[in-house]
């Protein structure tokens, strides 16, 4: 069942392996934070990215040269300050936005929004401009919303493609497969878990009837201890990455 479910990102993933995807552009929007640097890591590493541009308010430079010295073929260029938004985006084909504030102690998802809303606005806006044909990854929370408004500054300016407009989640699955792997101890085979947490991106969410009570444990409790200690970054950072 598992692996039928799976099939569609599979399928993706083939895709995006032929020869013409093999040179792909990526932007990374909001590149020097915790989860845009390591995710910038795994994508110098990654055999379909040819060219890596890196954007954020602050310390691009020093992490495009930082990986830079990395030896693989995609090329890192790091882009500094609303001024140079647009010569980061320029001809880009995937742009992956994880920036915004992450969440802090005392802080709801509704305090996240009026914050990162617009961020993500303002960003979405330039991709739009720039590379209106890109793939764009919505990393930044809560994701409910970004996404919406990430639609809505596309249809703006006539260039929407709901085919082209993705919210990252996939940090449930990832933990998800590794709490199952946990339970039953088969860590030399992960299970592939496509759909665990039904309901939306948020604290309401609820695991499927397998492994129900371990896995809802699990998750709650990281929920709990992530918000204190900024747990889950590097786990999303890797999820982006599969995604």
């Amino acid at each position: 069942m598992f692996s039928r479910a799976v099939r569609p990102t599979v399928s993706l993933a083939r895709s995006l392996s032929t020869s013409s995807q093999n040179h792909a552009r990526v932007a990374v929007l909001g590149a020097s934070g915790g989860i845009g640097q390591p995710l910038s890591l795994l994508l110098k590493n990654s055999p379909l990215v040819s060219q890596l541009s890196l954007y954020d308010i602050a310390h691009t430079p020093g992490v495009a040269a930082d990986l830079s010295h990395i030896e693989t073929r995609a090329q890192v260029s790091g882009y500094i300050g609303p001024d140079q938004l647009d010569a980061a985006l320029q001809g880009c084909e995937v742009v992956v936005i994880p920036a915004g504030v992450p969440r802090k102690p005392g802080m709801t998802r509704d305090d996240l929004f009026n914050t990162n809303a617009t961020i993500v606005a303002n960003l979405a806006d330039a991709c739009a401009r720039n590379c209106p044909e890109a793939i764009v990854c919505i990393i930044a929370n809560p994701v409910n919303s970004t996404i919406p408004i990430t639609s809505e500054v596309m249809k703006k300016r006539g260039v929407y493609n709901p085919n082209r407009v993705f919210g990252v989640t996939t940090l449930d699955i990832v933990r998800a497969n590794t709490f199952v792997a946990d339970i039953t101890h088969l860590y030399n085979f992960i299970p592939e878990l496509p759909a665990v947490f039904l309901g939306l991106h948020n604290a309401l969410q609820r695991p499927c009837e397998a492994f129900a009570e371990q896995l809802w444990y699990n998750q709650n409790h990281l929920h709990t201890v992530g918000v204190y200690s900024q747990v889950g970054c590097l786990p999303k950072t890797v999820g982006c990455t599969q995604f």
